[in-house]
Parts: structure tokens; sequence; C-alpha cells
């Protein structure tokens, strides 16, 4: 009958494809409703994860059937992935049912690396470590990224109840459109004091002079060093008072009042006002003072050009000690198996008769953002938030931070924990480092628990809390960790990249060639010329929001 008839004919097969659609989205809706998952191709569960027997919401562990997640994390230098061996890290990994496929990146790279995997979008599950997403990779990106903030209450109570306790974290992680992009961090038993003037004690001793307090007395001690057998071989031509690494540490301004702790170019005044200090008188007056050391072969003549390879090899010259001073950590990072001959000392006195020290009264790098991301291609987002949520409690943040209990930490049987010593021939500081994620990952460490932290004067981080009393009553305050709209990020992308080049570029040949008095107006008119004044600006603009806590 419908096979002379056209339009019976279409609209009877229209009934046919509409019953098929509503029959497929009546299958589609059930599907979802009873919180059915299908086997993937790879293992993984399928579907709405959180409404099935296969997650569990509270306890462990936190799947039923094993799941993998991403983790990318990055390094300092050549540090690799030893750290992914970690008991604790494989005990994780049993009681979640979580297991872990780590891509590890050193930063020595990571600029051009990082560039090219924001550009594809094919990002891991999670991003792990302040250094690998800075604020302006997130917030140019921000379409990958998970905010956080339904996440935490239902599926991350550790984490909540660090919020909770410590007001400057929630501050420190909270973007300004007022969602929480990344999770933070509060580092346990964190020194004020970052690096502090280093001296070898054994050279002093052996040229009969004193611990120097001023710059005249430092000076008179740099120049002994380098004009007698200060090392005692019988060579008086093989000392280097003062070395680098491409470059000068720029703590050698720090008598001058300069303490660039977070590398911002900007000083926080007593008042509160900001001083852009690379056209500031002080600064002029500290790269003549650096001159004068350089041009009398008191600054390693090489300081500028050699890379970590060469000038490790002279802090640590396995036949005799080499160098002379520094601004370092603690000696044991720095100098090898001559730690012992190498003591820390006060700030010393600049030509104000004050004295100036880098730090932050909150701890060095205590509290940080950006330490976990989600990314938009995690399949399991809950999933991800209930394993990072693992590593705030106490425990796992102090194993998280030097290694695990059993191997680097020692549990007491009166509720405290002990770090042991490092094996023989490594530092503490490398030992922590190879065995943990360390600075970087989160952790939260309450200060009920700090107390229970046992660490030795001796070494590690331990010496350092020693040494850093010695600086405390002259810390400065530090531009703090401030957020910056898009629209400022892409300003300073371009002002500070080549004002930044402008300026190492210069207190380069001031260093090494002088003349900064017969260049120094044009260098500061040639600054402004560049956009300085804007760059300025947007930098009091953030910090004046962050005053006022916005």
């Amino acid at each position: 009958m419908l096979r002379g008839n056209a339009k019976a004919r279409n609209a009877f097969t229209k009934k046919v494809v509409n019953l098929l659609l509503i029959s497929v989205l009546i299958l589609s809706c059930l599907a979802g409703c009873t919180g059915k998952t299908e086997e993937g191709t790879d293992g993984k569960q399928e579907a709405n994860i959180t409404e099935s027997d296969y997650f569990n919401k509270e306890g462990l562990p936190v799947v039923n059937e094993p799941v993998t997640l991403t983790v990318l994390t990055t390094r300092w230098g050549s540090m690799g992935d030893s750290f992914v061996q970690n008991q604790f890290l494989k005990d994780l990994e049993a009681n979640t049912n979580i297991k872990i496929e780590w891509q590890v990146q050193s930063l020595s790279d990571w600029g051009e690396q990082k560039g090219i995997l924001l550009a594809g979008g094919e990002l891991p599950d999670i991003i792990m470590g302040s250094r690998t997403f800075q604020d302006a990779d997130i917030v140019n990106n921000m379409e990958m990224f998970l905010p956080l903030d339904d996440l935490i209450d239902p599926y991350m109570p550790n984490y909540q109840k660090a919020l909770e306790a410590m007001p400057e974290l929630k501050k420190t992680v909270t973007f300004l459109n007022g969602k929480m992009y990344s999770m933070g961090k509060n580092l346990p038993k964190r020194p004020v004091t970052c690096n502090q003037p280093i001296i070898n004690k054994a050279w002093l001793d052996r040229l009969g002079l004193e611990e120097p307090t001023t710059l005249e007395e430092l000076y008179t001690v740099l120049k002994a060093f380098k004009e007698q057998d200060a090392n005692g071989n019988g060579n008086p031509n093989d000392e280097i008072p003062i070395t680098g690494t491409k470059g000068l540490s720029m703590d050698l301004l720090n008598p001058f009042g300069i303490t660039d702790l977070y590398e911002t170019l900007m000083l926080v005044n007593d008042d509160n006002s900001l001083t852009f200090y690379p056209t500031s008188d002080q600064y002029k007056k500290g790269l003549e003072w650096l001159h004068k050391l350089y041009s009398e072969g008191i600054i390693d003549q090489e300081a500028f050009t050699q890379d970590d390879t060469m000038a490790v090899g002279k802090n640590q010259d396995p036949n005799i000690s080499r160098v002379g001073f520094s601004y370092n950590w603690i000696p044991d990072a720095v100098y090898g198996q001559w730690k012992d001959e190498y003591i820390a000392l006060a700030p010393i006195a600049g030509p104000d008769g004050k004295r100036y020290a880098g730090g932050d009264p909150s701890g060095i790098a205590s509290i940080a953002r950006n330490e976990a991301l989600i990314t938009t291609n995690c399949k399991y987002p809950e999933v991800a938030a209930r394993w990072l949520d693992q590593f705030y409690t106490g425990e796992a943040s102090i194993q998280n931070f030097w290694g695990a209990i059993g191997t680097v930490i020692s549990k007491n049987s009166d509720g405290t924990y002990t770090l042991n010593s490092p094996p023989e021939g490594t530092s503490a500081d490398a030992w922590y480092w190879d065995q943990s994620l360390r600075d970087f990952g989160p952790k939260y460490v309450s200060s009920g628990f700090q107390e229970k932290i046992i660490l030795s004067p001796e070494s590690g981080d331990g010496l350092k809390l020693e040494l850093s009393k010695l600086g405390e009553d002259h810390i400065t305050k530090p531009y703090p960790n401030v957020f910056f709209t898009l629209e400022e990020i892409e300003e300073l992308s371009t002002l500070g990249t080549d004002i930044g080049k402008y300026i190492d570029v210069t207190r380069a040949a001031w260093i090494t060639e002088g003349g900064i008095a017969e260049g120094w107006d044009a260098y500061v008119n040639q600054l402004k010329a560049m956009g300085l004044e804007r760059m300025i600006q947007i930098r009091t603009d953030a910090f004046e929001r962050y005053q006022k806590g916005e």
C-alpha cells in the first residue's frame, strides 16, 4: 500500500527514525541514572564513576578496581625520578588502588617543552609542582584546568581542614575570579632567612683573620684570600675568593639593601612603598663595588661564562678547597667534602651601617600555590581529587617533603618524628631531593604537628634553622606572591622579558668593564623608553590589591 504513496512512505520513515532516536535517548538516560559503567579498552572504568560501587567517596581504597592516572612534575637539573621509588608513594598506590604513571621533566629545558605541551593540549591528568605551571600558564590556558571549588568539600576533607585552619593559604590559592584552580602547600620547619654569607673559616684561621662584619672588612678578607696561600697548598694563585655560574648571585648586593627574594626587581620599603631597585642609587653603588672586586681579580674572571659543571668543579675540587666566600643556603649543599671548612656569617653591614637579609617572616617559600592541578583531560577528577587529598595529612606531608618513614624519617614511640642522618658522602639536602618531591607538590603541616618533628642541628634543614637565626633580626619584607590579571600578565610578558634582558646585559658589562657612572643616565632613559613606568605601575597595582586582600 505504501509503495505507491510517496507522502505516506516519507511519513512512515520519519516515524521510524523518531522512534529509534527516542529509544536511544531512553537507554542512555537509564544507563546514566543507574550508574552503570563499561570497561574501557585500557582497563579503566568509564561513565559516571561517582555513582557506582566502583568508587568510594570516603575511606580507602579510593577505587575498588585499579585506575591509572598520569602525573607530570618537574625537577631541578638532572635530579631524575628516583623519588618515585620511595616507600611512601608505593604505599599510597597500594592503599588507594590508584597507579601513577609519572612524567618527570627537567627544569633545565622545561620552558620549551612546556610551550609544546600547552600548544598541543594533550595534558596528563594531574600537574604537580609550582615550577611546572605558573600563574601565567594557568591564566592563559584556563580552559585546560578544572576549578577545584566543587571538588574540595565532597572529596577533599584533609585539604578543606587546611584551608580553614590557614586563611593565608586559601588567600594564596584563590585566583582573581574567586575560583581555586590549583592546590597549595604549607611547608614544615621553614627558616625565615634565605641565602646567607658563607665563608671559609679554615682560610680565615690560616691567615689570622677575623670574621668580617662590614663591607670594608669583607673586602680586606677577600683581598687576602686572593693574594695569599689561604688554602695552604703552597700555591698562592689557585684561590678563588668569589665565583658564579653565568653571572653573580644578586645576594652579593644584600649589604646595599637589595634583597630580591623572589626575583621581582622590587623592594618593599618600611612604609609599604615600592622601589624598582635596578634604577636605585644603592644598586648603582653595589655594582661599582662589584666592579672593583672583579677588576682586582677577587671575583672569578670566568663567573659570567662558566656553566654549573665548571662552578661545581671549583667549589668541590677533590684536591683542595678553592673558593672563599658565597651566599648560599647551607655549606654542605655547595662545598661537598670541604663543607666543614665553612661557616655562615651574620649579614654584612653595608655603607649605611645597616644589615639586610633576604627572607620571609612566614618562612621561605612556605606558603605557595600551583602545587597540584587537575586538568580537563582527566576522566576521573573525583578520583584525582581523593588521591591528592591523601597528601594533606601531617605524616603524608613530611614524607612528601623529606622522605619515607623507615628510610629518611624515624617514627618514635612517643609520637614524634626524627630525621635520620644521610648516607655517608651525601648531603642531607641532596638526600631529601632524592627521596621525595621535596619543595614541590601538595602538603600541609599544622603548627601542632610541626612540634612533633625533631631535626638535627648538625645538617640539612635542622642546620639551616640554626643558621637562619643569624639573619632573622635583619630580614626585609619581600614583594609578595601576588596575582596579576590576564591583561597584566600579557603586558608583563613582553615588558619584563625585554627590560630584564637589558638589565642583565648592562649589569654584566658594568661589573666586568666598568663605566656605570658615565652610562647611568642613558641606561635609565632607555628603560623608560622600553616601558619601565608601565611595568612598575602593574606591579604596584597588584601589590595594592594584595594589601587590601583582593
